[in-house]
């Protein structure tokens, strides 16, 4: 028997400790593309059957599909999202001015027709009116700092149009890089995955990839499908600044505050201005609008992977505080790795130990009963 071979634990803790100053400092060097890297996989991750697609009728010529799919990310992603960043930026003093000036706001009083709205036309004129009779300012006085406050955020996060653009075209290099070596890509994480944790880990990756596609099918397309209804609904009935509208709904869409915010409140400007049809056809198109959510983004989301809705729900809100929009995507990912491998190790059960049945005669026993002589 060989002796034991004693544990070098000043050589193990040098390699721990070279490897994490590696791994820091790679991190830290790579910190300027790790925005961009992030974009671009998850891009990647999401558009990858349409790239195979387009590959297809483009007689494989991945150049040719690579080129395709970098022009439908300018055109679909780029720069709706610098349109949109943009014009909050450039109209943030506008904006600013008008939320200063909301307690000098006197509220009107209620229409006639909201009246004879069935059910709640009673309760919502007394309120109105209350509202009304509190004079300029009212409720809106009180709830001002509050939209100050998230006013200023979302300008603050906005104004850095200089800081999208280059992140943009860091993601835009990134993701062509990965359509033309998204097999290697893959096969190398898959490896990296397996050698950690075994089939676990293969299986994990997979299933980022798919909660990726899910959440960018049912969380962004949704959104973006709104916002542009939504847009086109204002434009029609005349709203003015419909184009600031139209990104703020996407701000709210995206974060899961839904498009009714914006709309409801142009709904009110054009009743107050006595656009009675087009307010009212507004209202419909409003309503409508808020119910697609409904129906969109579960049919898109169970197309992507097959998760509870409550899941990627709670992924996307809390991965968006954690860690901004980039959350959008990281969120639904980690609690969709972490419940499937948590639910994959409770399964595992481990085999019961085998217990004797010392009432159960044994072979010796029986064969003595048998043969009386031998023994």
């Amino acid at each position: 028997m060989n002796p034991r071979q004693p544990v070098d634990i000043a050589r193990i803790l040098l390699i721990i400790a070279i490897l994490s100053a590696l791994t820091i400092g790679s991190l830290y060097v790579l910190r300027p593309f790790l925005p961009g890297l992030i974009w671009a996989t998850t891009i990647v991750v999401a558009t990858w059957p349409m790239m195979k697609a387009i590959q297809r009728r483009c007689g494989n010529r991945r150049w040719l599909a690579t080129t395709i799919m970098i022009l439908i990310l300018l055109i679909v992603i780029v720069l709706p999202l610098y349109q949109a960043i943009s014009t909050l930026a450039l109209h943030g003093g506008e904006i600013m001015a008008a939320i200063k000036g909301l307690p000098s706001y006197a509220l009107p009083p209620p229409p006639s027709w909201i009246h004879d709205v069935p059910l709640a036309g009673a309760r919502i004129a007394r309120e109105w009116q209350t509202l009304s009779d509190a004079g300029p300012g009212g409720l809106l006085a009180k709830i001002e700092p509050y939209v100050t406050i998230a006013a200023r955020w979302m300008l603050g996060h906005a104004a850095v149009v200089g800081v999208f653009v280059i992140h943009m075209f860091i993601t835009v290099i990134i993701a062509g890089i990965l359509y033309m070596q998204g097999e290697q890509a893959a096969a190398f994480v898959t490896r990296f995955a397996t050698r950690i944790a075994g089939l676990r880990g293969g299986e994990a990756i997979k299933l980022a990839g798919l909660s990726i596609r899910a959440v960018a099918l049912g969380i962004v397309v949704t959104a973006v499908t709104q916002s542009a209804l939504g847009g086109i609904g204002l434009w029609i009935a005349g709203v003015p600044a419909a184009g600031i509208l139209t990104a703020v709904m996407l701000m709210f869409c995206l974060a899961q505050i839904g498009p009714l915010l914006p709309l409801l409140g142009s709904v009110a400007w054009l009743f107050w201005h006595d656009a009675t049809i087009a307010a009212s056809l507004l209202l419909v198109w409003s309503v409508m609008i808020a119910m697609l959510d409904n129906v969109l983004r579960p049919l898109l989301i169970k197309r992507g992977v097959n998760l509870s809705m409550l899941l990627i729900l709670s992924g996307v809100l809390g991965g968006m505080f954690a860690f901004g929009i980039v959350g959008l995507f990281i969120g639904p990912v980690i609690l969709a790795v972490t419940s499937t491998l948590l639910n994959a190790w409770i399964n595992e059960q481990p085999p019961l130990p085998q217990v004797a049945d010392t009432t159960a005669p044994t072979r010796d026993a029986v064969t003595q009963a048998r043969h009386p002589r031998d023994a």
